[in-house]
């Protein structure tokens, strides 16, 4: 029973947090502590950027929400200055990473609809993650996600991550697919880092099939992996790129954009959203964008993250507990030997907020602004916690 007027959907560790500055958190007892996961990769800019919180301050003065029914400005500016920073054409505007994973997947049914196919169905992987609605977890690699909401919904077909042929196996024997979803790195699923031709590999599958490619940016975007949106780094163009997460830095906005057959496939009634794209979360994600590519922060992210790696590799030379340490950018993962989420516990009685997922990863999300002597002080502090749970 619930017995603090909230369901019990969560779990949260004995600490809240009143005020946050850049890297770092403070609780009602005035501890103080790194933030190693900016909110699940949230905070790209830190806690309270200034211009973020100018930005809400004074939209917020002004206007806050009008509904789609209206034409508004700080959207269309947002949608522009996005398509920009992306190569895609056009974008709708929800408000988490799951809705705009959610218009994507309606965009490749109805694509598939429109070809004639009565009961399309998308490529989705192992060891994904792409929301808690009905359909994205369904189209999400894992039963714990899934176990005690069937029925599932159908059109989905599941392929090993990373594996070119087995894609290829299923483009010739189901006619049926009309698309693919996948995320060019898993981030709940373990920081996964797939091999150099996998989103080329996949961009020709699509091609030679007539397929859609949806990638699924809502970890990996927003500067996180070392350009803003991750494949960039690969030489190509999806159809359909999601992401959400670091676009809003805590305010809720996520955002599913398209370009070609994909972009002009939802028509007026197709699709919608009450809060989606109002003038308060588009006009702080602009401010958002801006400072991500003013300050050049996706650059700092890549190299950043790749000296973080080469000092965690170092500190943890030779702890026969870890078996890997690899990362893309700010996304770091450090698999151990066994399960090891009590280290969340363990790492905020030290003043470090981890996370572990896949049940033995350390995942480490930090912001895009953190220092190069915060990363300095995490990289030393998460070594020497995970030393000593190598020694317990």
């Amino acid at each position: 029973m619930a017995t603090s007027g909230l369901m019990t959907t969560y779990k949260p560790m004995a600490v809240a947090f009143e005020k946050g500055e850049g890297v770092w958190l403070y609780d009602t007892d005035g501890n103080k502590y790194l933030d190693c996961i900016s909110g699940i990769a949230v905070c790209g800019l830190g806690h309270c950027h200034p211009r973020v919180t100018q930005t809400i301050q004074e939209q917020a003065q002004r206007l806050v929400h009008t509904s789609n029914l209206y034409r508004i400005q700080q959207q269309e500016a947002l949608g522009a200055r996005l398509a920009e920073v992306s190569g895609m054409e056009a974008c709708f505007f929800g408000n988490s990473g799951a809705e705009a994973n959610e218009c994507a997947i309606k965009i490749a049914r109805l694509y598939g609809h429109n070809k004639g196919i009565e009961k399309p169905a998308i490529v989705v992987t192992d060891k994904s993650f792409h929301g808690r609605t009905l359909a994205t977890l369904s189209a999400t690699g894992s039963r714990k996600v899934q176990a005690g909401f069937e029925p599932l919904v159908q059109g989905f077909v599941r392929a090993p991550y990373d594996d070119l042929n087995a894609v290829r196996t299923i483009a010739e024997n189901n006619p049926s697919v009309v698309a693919i979803l996948v995320e060019p790195v898993q981030g709940e699923g373990g920081i996964n880092i797939p091999s150099d031709d996998y989103l080329k590999g996949l961009r020709q599958i699509c091609d030679d099939h007539g397929w859609l490619l949806m990638l699924d940016e809502i970890q990996t975007g927003n500067g996180r992996t070392g350009t803003y949106f991750h494949y960039q780094q690969h030489e190509l163009m999806p159809d359909v790129v999601t992401t959400a997460k670091g676009l809003g830095n805590g305010l809720p906005i996520g955002a599913c954009l398209a370009r070609g057959e994909a972009a002009a496939t939802l028509k007026p009634g197709n699709h919608g959203s009450t809060y989606g794209g109002n003038p308060l979360c588009c006009a702080t994600a602009l401010t958002v964008v801006d400072t991500l590519v003013a300050d050049n922060l996706p650059q700092r992210a890549l190299q950043l993250g790749q000296n973080i790696l080469n000092d965690f590799k170092a500190q943890l030379s030779g702890v026969a507990m870890v078996t890997d340490i690899r990362g893309k950018g700010l996304m770091i993962g450090i698999q151990l030997k066994k399960p090891c989420a009590e280290l969340v516990a363990q790492a905020k009685e030290r003043g470090l907020l981890i996370n572990v997922t896949s049940d033995n990863v350390v995942r480490l999300l930090p912001a895009l602004v953190m220092s190069d002597a915060e990363a300095g002080q995490m990289v030393q502090a998460v070594s020497q916690l995970i030393r000593d749970f190598a020694a317990q």
